[in-house]
């Protein structure tokens, strides 16, 4: 993704502004559960934690807050730098145990860079959900939008692909990933594409209703079957 760096720069602060910011919810208070629920953050550099140091990337930020707020739980990092949708289907089976208890997917940022036909990140992503739908894992669905530059037809196409496809598969949907942070300098790295530590922080803080809703619902089916 860091090859691409002139094109998120040139990003204007309008274009991200037009998404909505994700409603603040108060966080459910956590169930006790016998046994750590495994989380996967399944994405790209954005979740891997390109350009920051230990203990400062999506998955080990997330965990740290979810323990913060009582929830025993482990957030295991399958992201990797330059991922994407195809990438991503196809290390899916090594990269997602089937014991995973919820699966964060965030992938189709460098297809959009990169101008990949929507289409084909529409179907990768598709056997991606179903593959997962097929194993009874909880998804949530991090969204990504097109860059401007890339024309409004493109735009169109490559932005419904998520809401199209939470919903086909009745699946939480995060508009954005980056929501909050995309075109802030103060929550970016020097390439204005990545976000720093701080950024990360953000994007936790705004994703972890969505989350904490869906790791309490499956507390409340291991209760029903243990």
């Amino acid at each position: 993704m860091q090859r691409f760096q002139p094109i998120l720069a040139a990003l204007t602060l309008l274009s991200w502004l037009a998404v909505p910011p994700a409603a603040s919810a108060q966080q459910p208070e956590a169930a006790a559960s016998a046994d750590p629920i495994e989380v996967v953050a399944f994405g790209d550099s954005l979740s891997a934690g390109y350009g920051v140091g230990p203990g400062e990337a999506f998955p080990e930020q997330l965990q740290a807050a979810l323990q913060s707020a009582g929830y025993e739980v482990v957030v295991t990092n399958a992201g990797v730098s330059g991922d994407t949708t195809t990438g991503g289907l196809a290390r899916l089976d090594w990269s997602v145990p089937e014991s995973a208890d919820l699966v964060i997917v965030e992938l189709g940022a460098n297809d959009a860079l990169r101008g990949v036909s929507p289409q084909i990140a529409r179907d990768n992503l598709d056997r991606i959900l179903a593959t997962l739908d097929e194993r009874g894992q909880d998804v949530i669905l991090a969204g990504m939008l097109a860059p401007p530059n890339m024309g409004n037809d493109y735009q169109a196409a490559f932005d419904a692909i998520y809401p199209q496809l939470a919903e086909k598969y009745g699946v939480p949907l995060y508009p954005f990933f980056l929501d909050g942070v995309a075109a802030e300098t103060s929550l970016n790295q020097d390439d204005a594409m990545h976000p720093n530590p701080a950024g990360v922080a953000v994007i936790v803080e705004r994703m972890l209703p969505l989350i904490t809703e869906s790791l309490d619902e499956i507390i409340a089916r291991q209760g029903t079957t243990g």
